[in-house]
């Protein structure tokens, strides 16, 4: 029989593979794309944009053009299905080509909504210049085309839901300065209530994008060149932006059903089988189809019902049906965990409702229970209870009496137990349709490695937020006994070398560039995701000597300050210590007063941090304050924060600031894996926060020092590791020269020291740094006396910028003439 299905996106290709699963030979199969590639998942768009993979990579590419050869599929991609006729079983495609069937599948998908707005699309009805939606691989390519044109792009995203917050986050990765205007009153309404919205909000701001909610945008506006300058509100207000970017939602593409004559509403409607009503051999699957009353945008139901719909068309389980989808999301929005399932709150008196609520940690947590029954949850920055809730929600676990033990390990399996207790037919990777039963199967039919199972199955090649309980999985089904990964240990993917390795290698041969990187060592050509962490290796490499491009430093990196919400930057001057004298606290006044700097904020590394100004007077700035830089913007060392020891405080047992002021004057500016933050307190009260710092020095007396490692303050809390006793200043710098080199060399790319300590272990640091054990030491410190030697203050390159683009202004925004509010 001849089957055809019109639309090669993810629900057409996926039943396509169940049906070829289930009975190879049942039909001749026909497949009608209209974009010129194989099957690719669109979840994967977001890494692409961010950075962190490439269109040509595997991950992408769920079925590439070889796979449709070899299954026996004849796949017209580039071409579009454009009309019907359900009488002679025939499509028309826009080529003129005609194709017959016997069964056919609609798997049209859904297409970005673009609602209307002045400026946004040209007269003849295409999107204007500068408009991209975010839904195929040429609408990320344009994207990152126009974001690469030059290094003052603005971008506005409209939509604050998870397609516009993966969109404003892989462009604020390429540097650009972001805007996401949402129309409803908090993001990702759909998914979390106002409180949970908020917290979001709070870690999208700290990466630098700027958040407006409750604001609905009327207008793309345009200069006298046609080119974007801003995006308008009903309020007469505006935002400035070179590119606008649509995410409002999407709607199911029906117009071919439609045309064809099919029962339209929302979608194309069908039955349980997914058959098209008063239809005998037409079928719809995915986002394109209602299903009582309902329309799907997520991936869970597609591979549901391309299940039901293989098994139907093949006779495998002809009673088979699709009842429709109870909806549970686990997904990584901008790096953020967030998962959601059934209601956001209670809808009755008698619901209960526990919530848990941390802004601090930046986590938020909550479930709804009714006549003992889990109804929703939702969870946001820790997740690890999302096995049990999800099992909860599906009614195979009972409830325990006291609720908040749902929500942390009271009573309740723990994230590892729940590794192991999952049913078989639990849904484990919600982008690629991967249960533990898969994953377990395909460990016991040989994979011995997560890596090998991932590549298998393709959980964890989505949204990524499922691999840790993939690896837990993985491990319990391998009884513990998994081989080793050797990928696991390279520093980029493309290169298969460790850290070290990459390093002797790029030494040897003189490599100074990423790009002669690339071409000598990478075996996949140049790699976008590789480009920042190999910068960042040939700067430890090498010093001042390294040979920056373009694209391969973030927009912090390339113009020395710390970029804000708002496009403007941060400058914050070096005080070696936290020690400041009245000259330096005049220049500092005298600059904000000179170019109406709209904060002055002490740092919690005692510093003073000028706030908002202006990417064009930076190297006037700097050149008023005639300070070093402080590197509060940089992966590198960056400040030594002191109590004042003995020559004041009555308590102190070390001169602490001096000894403060010695290791920043000695490391100051060098590159990292990470940033680094040091601390020199001159007795065990500990003012300084010493014992939580990368590398934190405490005074214990008699010129004797505590040195502790690996500690951390911030969105993770870590009590450091006690390293080594040291005598006198010499022996605390010698110790710090050891162990910062050593991070410089062996930790991964934005690694900090609270998870590098715990990687290699304490023990092994002692052993190496401290013992010199096998003998490294010697080298380790002559390294870092060159890198120190080379250090020059990046502040300097304001007399001799990089590129004429480098501190130039953003365009300037034309005024939003004033229009009535309708």
């Amino acid at each position: 029989m001849r089957l055809l299905v019109v639309g090669n996106g993810m629900a057409g290709a996926r039943t396509v593979e169940e049906i070829i699963t289930r009975d190879p030979d049942r039909f001749e199969i026909t497949m009608i794309g209209d974009e010129p590639y194989g099957n690719y998942n669109r979840i994967m768009l977001s890494h692409v944009l961010s950075g962190e993979s490439s269109t040509d990579d595997d991950d992408l590419m769920l079925n590439p053009m070889s796979w449709y050869t070899e299954h026996g599929v004849t796949l017209y991609s580039g071409d579009r299905a454009m009309q019907l006729d359900r009488f002679a079983k025939q499509v028309t495609c826009e080529s003129g080509r005609v194709v017959d069937y016997d069964v056919l599948i609609i798997a049209t998908g859904s297409n970005t909504f673009f609602p209307n707005m002045d400026g946004l699309r040209e007269p003849d009805g295409r999107l204007g210049r500068g408009v991209f939606g975010f839904r195929t691989i040429a609408d990320t390519n344009g994207m990152l085309q126009m974001a690469h044109s030059r290094d003052d792009i603005r971008a506005c995203v409209i939509g604050g839901g998870l397609l516009g917050l993966e969109a404003a986050y892989g462009l604020r990765t390429q540097g650009l300065d972001v805007d996401v205007v949402h129309s409803p009153g908090h993001l990702m309404n759909q998914q979390l209530d106002e409180r949970g919205g908020h917290l979001l909000r709070r870690k999208i701001e700290a990466l630098g994008v700027g958040v407006h909610t409750a604001r609905r945008t009327t207008a793309v506006l345009r200069d006298d060149a046609g080119r974007v300058s801003g995006v308008g509100f009903t309020d007469g207000s505006s935002l400035p932006a070179d590119m606008v970017v649509v995410t409002a939602g999407i709607r199911p593409n029906v117009e071919f059903g439609r045309r064809g004559g099919l029962v339209v509403e929302r979608g194309i409607v069908v039955d349980d089988q997914m058959r098209c009503e008063d239809e005998a051999s037409i079928y719809a699957v995915g986002e394109c189809c209602q299903h009582r009353g309902e329309v799907y945008g997520l991936v869970a139901p597609l591979w549901e019902q391309a299940v039901v719909l293989a098994d139907v068309l093949t006779g495998s389980n002809p009673d088979a049906a699709y009842h429709g989808s109870r909806l549970t999301t686990k997904l990584k929005v901008a790096g953020v965990d967030v998962a959601a399932m059934g209601v956001q709150g209670p809808e009755r008196d008698d619901d209960e409702f526990v919530q848990f609520y941390e802004p601090r940690t930046g986590t938020y947590k909550s479930v709804v229970v009714r006549d003992n029954k889990l109804i929703g949850a939702t969870l946001l920055g820790d997740v690890s209870k999302v096995g049990f809730l999800s099992q909860a929600f599906d009614e195979k676990v009972p409830l325990p009496e006291e609720r908040i033990s749902m929500l942390f390990d009271l009573g309740t399996p723990s994230a590892a137990t729940g590794a192991a207790e999952l049913a078989d037919d639990a849904q484990v990777c919600n982008c690629n349709g991967v249960s533990k039963g898969d994953i377990v199967g395909c460990v016991h039919a040989g994979a011995s490695t997560v890596a090998e199972v991932v590549a298998k199955t393709r959980a964890g090649k989505g949204c990524g937020s499922c691999k840790g309980l993939v690896a837990d999985i993985v491990a319990c089904a391998a009884g513990g006994a998994l081989a080793v990964d050797p990928s696991a240990d390279w520093y980029v993917p493309c290169i298969p070398m460790s850290k070290p390795e990459l390093i002797a290698v790029v030494r040897e041969r003189g490599l100074k560039s990423v790009s002669e990187v690339f071409a000598k060592l990478s075996t996949e050509g140049e790699v976008a995701t590789a480009k920042m962490p190999l910068a960042s290796l040939l700067r430890v490499v090498w010093g001042s000597d390294w040979v920056p491009e373009s694209g391969a430093l973030f927009i912090n990196d390339r113009v020395h300050a710390n970029i804000q919400r708002d496009g403007t930057f941060s400058v914050v001057p070096q005080m070696k210590g936290g020690v400041t004298n009245p000259d330096q606290l005049r220049r500092i006044a005298d600059v904000a007063d000179k170019y109406a700097i709209p904060m002055v904020k002490l740092t919690g590394g005692q510093r003073i941090d000028l706030l908002g100004v202006k990417k064009e007077d930076l190297p006037k700035v700097w050149g008023d304050l005639d300070m070093p830089s402080g590197y509060a913007y940089g992966k590198s060392f960056r400040t030594v924060k002191t109590c004042v020891g003995t020559e004041f405080c009555r308590f102190g047992l070390g001169d602490s600031t001096n000894l403060g002021i010695a290791i920043e004057e000695r490391f100051q500016g060098l590159e990292s894996p990470a940033k680094l933050k040091l601390a020199v307190t001159g007795c065990p009260r500990n003012c300084a926060e010493a014992l939580c710092k990368d590398f934190g020095v405490v005074a214990i007396g008699d010129d004797k020092w505590e040195i502790y490692v690996g500690g951390a303050a911030g969105a993770h809390i870590r009590k450091g590791d006690l390293f080594a006793t040291a005598t006198g200043a010499d022996e605390v710098l010698t110790f710090a020269a050891r162990f910062i080199q050593y991070y410089r060399e062996h930790g991964k790319w934005l690694e900090r020291t609270y998870t590098f300590v715990p990687r290699v272990g304490i023990e092994e640091l002692r052993r190496l740094l401290i013992d010199d054990a096998d003998g490294i030491c010697a080298a380790l410190e002559e390294r870092m006396d060159t890198a120190i030697a080379g250090y020059t203050d990046p502040w300097l390159e304001r007399a001799k910028p990089r590129s004429p683009a480098q501190f130039q202004p953003a365009l300037p925004l034309l005024p939003l003439p004033k229009v009535p509010v309708r």
